[in-house]
């Protein structure tokens, strides 16, 4: 039956272990796996692709920043500006932070540090459950607050060098990056020889040891559960040790990983990670999937040069899930064809990165690898020869085996601004503003007797405009490959892989103290040889519809939303939303399904950095469900689900 509204409220309030930060926003992928996402983004135990090069984003890291960042800037960068002695939390929980670190350290804002000679980096780190927190205290006995040593080892700037605004700003990035703070704040205090600074980090950890979770639900039907057992700030030095057990309609897997991003307190980064799968149904292991990245990122603008190196394996049976079955595909010749297959993937590959420029960055990356992918329908589904053909040719992934170099070029302006209430209520976010393009260019030579041979190039940019207290953002990217020769049943030579995808995000200036947030994407496949399919219906931009109801391998979605201002009770942020959703999922011509509605937004900042969600939206013009399956929770905003694509083709 469906699930009462209390307890959606009730999961919501339990949900505080959620990750933080942007590992949060990695959701099940579409088509393959059957998450029912409008995007193709992958998750820690996506199927094995190709390793690819450097994104370029909000900073020239190896990983895009989230959008993090702290209001009220004072100069391009953001640094911040003197805070007042007291700040009553419910109207600013970072500036009630400030001001009580500058009450610790008892230090006074230095209003005009540029260039004056640091000479000392302070580091007021608040527990997380602070006096202002609904929470007791007795629950920071169970966490190891962040080593200052640890934080100061992001600082860019060292005692002795002058003070710039603009690395201050840098090092705060990175210090967000990490997903260890729910809070970094950077302030210019007066050092204690006179003519000279000293900067203070005022940080609020997120709390490490707890059960980590992602999930996706539609009225009584739970699509997607991941719980993870997590000490991710493992003695206070930022590594990160996990347990994993990731539930799908069909399978559960269990598995572990360890993430280490500054190895014996070096630059190096190491990620590994490995899970078996196991069927629900007969309660048999079925598959495994791990990889290992071994990696040296560009962690400042000014850092010249980057390595990655990196392996996976994926092996399992995918099931392609409509609602809660399995997809029963229309063979026109007799029974359905149920979708699902066997997948068997392997990739390693290797990718050096040369930086330039400061201002105006130019990354160029040049890299080698080598992958296999297999995929076949399973002799289980007992299918005649004609639908297994029919099946290949339609709906199958391509397999493929290559060996490849590849060329990538990623350029942007590294300007930075900084706004609130935006994706978050009270915390900080870093927007890059001006272009970002990345180019690509893989050639792939027929280096043994199964290899494919083809060359495949893809682009994508965006520009973001910061206006007054408006934000607007377009992104566009494509995708083609020449097939040279077709090694493998049903490729066929000349052009292939086209694709294309267009975004438009506009953020109003605050209106009543909330947003209007408008949205519209299309994202348009032609020839694709991984045969993606998106399914649109439910938490993943059709908020009202039934979940997955609509399906092609085109997709049009237009979001509209008003999100209030928050109601802070004790440092817990509780907002409203009004929702207008218009979409389609198609194959030749949109026809356009639309939905209103109204949601629940909660952020708890001492646990996560962006807010959960509940919905419950209306049709207005197509198939209405039951009044239980109108209801979505969900993590993250609506505008988080979009194909990778558009930011790495």
């Amino acid at each position: 039956m469906p699930l009462p509204l209390t307890v959606l409220l009730f999961t919501v309030l339990a949900a505080t272990g959620a990750p933080s930060g942007q590992e949060a926003r990695q959701t099940p992928p579409v088509g393959q796996q059957g998450a029912g996402r409008p995007s193709d983004a992958e998750p820690p135990d996506a199927p094995v692709r190709a390793p690819d090069f450097e994104p370029s984003g909000v900073s020239n890291t190896e990983v895009p920043a989230p959008p993090r960042a702290e209001s009220a800037p004072v100069g391009p960068e953001g640094t911040d500006a003197p805070a007042l002695p007291t700040v009553d939390a419910r109207a600013n929980y970072e500036d009630a932070l400030i001001a009580w670190g500058l009450g610790e350290v008892e230090r006074q804002v230095e209003p005009a540090p540029e260039g004056k000679v640091l000479e000392e980096v302070l580091v007021a780190a608040e527990e997380v459950v602070a006096p202002m927190d609904p929470y007791p205290s007795l629950l920071n006995i169970f966490h190891v607050r962040t080593r200052d040593e640890v934080v100061r080892q992001e600082v860019l700037i060292a005692p002795g060098q002058p003070y710039s605004e603009a690395v201050v700003a840098e090092s705060v990035r990175n210090l967000r990056k990490l997903g260890l703070f729910s809070v970094v704040r950077a302030v210019p205090v007066k050092g204690r020889e006179p003519g000279k600074v000293a900067l203070l980090l005022v940080t609020k950890d997120l709390w490490s040891l707890r059960l980590n979770n992602e999930f996706s639900a539609v009225g009584s039907l739970l699509l997607y559960l991941r719980l993870q057992g997590t000490e991710q700030n493992f003695l206070g030095r930022g590594k990160k040790v996990a347990l994993d057990f990731i539930m799908r309609l069909d399978t559960f897997s269990l598995g572990q990983s360890y993430t280490d991003k500054r190895v014996l307190g070096s630059r190096w980064s190491l990620s590994e990670s490995a899970a078996l799968l196991i069927n629900r149904e007969t309660g048999r292991a079925e598959g495994s999937r791990g990889s290992l990245i071994v990696s040296r990122p560009l962690y400042s603008l000014s850092t010249p040069w980057s390595l990655s190196t990196s392996v996976a394996w994926n092996v399992e049976t995918a099931r392609q899930f409509r609602g809660a079955d399995i997809w029963q595909l229309p063979f026109p010749d007799g029974a359905p064809v149920p979708y699902v297959y066997n997948t068997r993937e392997v990739a390693a590959g290797a990718t050096y990165t040369r930086s330039y420029g400061t201002r105006d960055k130019w990354n160029v990356g040049l890299g080698a690898g080598a992958y296999h992918y297999a995929y076949a329908a399973p002799v289980a589904s007992q299918l005649s020869d004609a639908q297994v053909d029919w099946f290949r040719r339609n709906y199958l992934p391509r397999a493929e085996d290559a060996g490849y170099v590849n060329l990538s070029l990623s350029a942007f302006k590294a300007r930075y601004d900084v706004l609130r209430n935006v994706d978050s209520y009270t915390l900080s976010e870093d927007y890059q503003l001006g272009h970002s393009v990345v180019a690509t260019l893989r050639y792939a030579p027929p280096v043994f007797p199964s290899a494919a041979h083809f060359a495949e190039s893809g682009l994508s940019a965006r520009y973001r405009v910061h206006w007054g207290d408006a934000l607007t953002t377009a992104s566009a990217a494509a995708s083609i490959r020449r097939q040279f020769s077709a090694q493998q049943p049903g490729v066929r030579e000349g052009w292939t892989n086209r694709r294309w995808a267009a975004e438009l995000v506009q953020v109003s200036p605050r209106v009543l103290g909330g947003r209007f947030v408008a949205r519209g994407l299309l994202d348009v496949n032609i020839d694709d040889l991984s045969e993606r399919v998106s399914l649109l219906g439910g938490s993943n931009g059709l908020r009202g519809a039934a979940v997955d109801a609509y399906s092609g391998k085109r997709l049009l979605l237009v979001n509209l939303e008003y999100r209030t201002a928050p109601l802070v009770v004790r440092t817990v942020h509780l907002g409203g939303v009004f929702f207008f959703d218009s979409g389609s999922a198609f194959n030749r011509r949109p026809e356009m399904v639309s939905t209103v509605g109204v949601g629940l937004r909660l952020l708890f900042p001492q646990f996560n950095v962006f807010p959960f969600r509940i919905d419950f939206g209306y049709v207005l013009n197509g198939d209405r469900p039951p009044v239980g399956s109108r209801f979505s929770l969900s993590s993250g905003q609506v505008t988080d689900y979009r194909p990778t694509f558009l930011d790495s083709p």
